[in-house]
This record gives structure tokens, sequence and C-alpha cells, in this order.
């Protein structure tokens, strides 16, 4: 049994990010960065299936620039037990991303292929979706709860109206929603061990793959400040600026 886990070089959750002064995308030059939140969820819960004896070996896969690395080496501190990068500089949506997994998983026929439910970069929530559908393969998103019983992925889904259990038959694409696992503190002995790893590095341009961007950003900008709260001094002043100025009831 193998699990295959996809992971994103992103801008730390505790960053606050502006936009270029032309407007014309993120500044992210001194912006600090790590592995997408639910990425790591997906490590953990990949890492925890191993110690229980359910599967055998957690890769993980990443796609991005040489720095990407570090995320992989953090993958594997976590207990991945070896990694690829598919090495480009190139923006890559989530379609390309899609592509480039589904080479990854014909050539490692995992069992199980774990991501996170999105990345908070560009919180698109759909590289997943795409990897399910041009690999055939059944899809569990928003996953809770993942355990394998008699052969098939027993996955418990949030939803808008609670949880939702789907039974699937491996191999299946799964998506890590916030309460599948709780990643454990990655410590300095735990990377100096994931340095001794292995990490294969595959050019992106050798999958003669076609992951040109089908989106152009027009205009990245800051929020509007939100305006001052107001104080009111009883609850029938509330209603009525509910209902005359708001205009909510």
């Amino acid at each position: 049994m193998k699990i295959l886990v996809a992971v994103k070089r992103a801008v730390d959750a505790k960053v606050k990010v502006r936009p270029l002064p032309d407007n014309s995308g993120v500044d992210l030059k001194l912006a600090k960065m790590a592995m997408n939140p639910f990425d790591e969820i997906a490590v953990e819960e990949a890492v925890e299936l191993r110690e229980a004896g359910k599967v055998d070996e957690v890769v993980a896969v990443t796609v991005g620039p040489l720095k990407s690395v570090d995320t992989l080496r953090v993958a594997m501190a976590i207990g991945a037990d070896r990694s690829i990068h598919v090495k480009t500089d190139a923006v890559v949506e989530p379609l390309g991303v899609a592509k480039i997994l589904k080479t990854i998983v014909e050539r490692e026929q995992p069992d199980l292929i774990l991501l996170g439910k999105q990345a908070i970069d560009d919180d698109a929530n759909q590289t997943g979706q795409m990897l399910s559908a041009l690999c055939d393969m059944p899809l569990g998103t928003f996953a809770s709860e993942i355990d394998l019983v008699d052969g098939r992925w027993l996955v418990t889904r949030e939803t808008d109206a609670g949880t939702q259990t789907v039974s699937l038959a491996a191999p299946a694409v799964v998506t890590a929603d916030l309460r599948l696992a709780e990643p454990r503190y990655v410590t300095l002995p735990s990377m100096a061990k994931a340095r001794k790893k292995p990490v294969e590095t595959i050019e992106l341009e050798t999958l003669g793959l076609d992951v040109a961007p089908r989106l152009r950003v027009l205009s990245v900008e800051q929020p509007p400040a939100r305006k001052a709260g107001v104080m009111v001094s009883s609850v029938d002043e509330l209603i009525e600026k509910l209902k005359n100025e708001a205009h909510v009831i």
C-alpha cells in the first residue's frame, strides 16, 4: 500500500501579503514561505496511516521552483519516506498541476492520492477534483476522517449539512479538511533525518505536458478599509438601523 501526497509551497499563513506597486500581482519577494497548511494536514494523515500499519510507504510530491525542495524536506521530516520534485519556475494553475500529478500517479501507482482541499494563496479548491477526473478515480473531498476497511477507503466528509461517509475503491483521490489531523511539531533532529531521504527531481519540460496558463490576472488590489462600527443604545435603535440603513431585515 502506497500513499502519494501532493504538497505546495505557499506564503506562510501568518504573513500579510500586499499587491505589487503596479497591481499586477502579489509581492512575494520578501514573504516568508511554508507548506500549505491543508497539505501539511494531508501529510500528517498519511504518516499516521502508515504508523497504524494501514500503508507501507508515503511519497510526497510538489511542483515548483528549486526552493520547493524545502517544502519536501518538511514533509519528510513529518514522516514521508521519499519525495518527488517536478521542477519549474513557471506559475502552474490547478489544471496544469493536475496534469503533472496524473503522470506521477501513472508512474507510482499509489493506492491513495492525498491533497489539501485548497491552497491558501489562490483558494482555488480545484486540483483534487481535476486530478480525480483525469485519472478516472473516485473522489472524497473535505475529508475529516480516513480509514482503510476491507481494501476500500472509508472517508468521512465535511458538508454544509453535517458529515457524510463514503466508501471509495482504491485507488482514490481524497482532499484533506482542517479536522483530518493535527500536524506534529517538526524538530531539528527530524529535519536532519529528512536531509538523508531521497528527493527525485524531474524537469517539467521532460513530461511533454501543456500546462500553459488559462487565466490572466487583470489587477490585484488591497480590500477596501472596513467602516468603523456604530454603538447603539437600545435594541429598538439596532433594529431601526438594520432595517433602514443596512437593509438586512
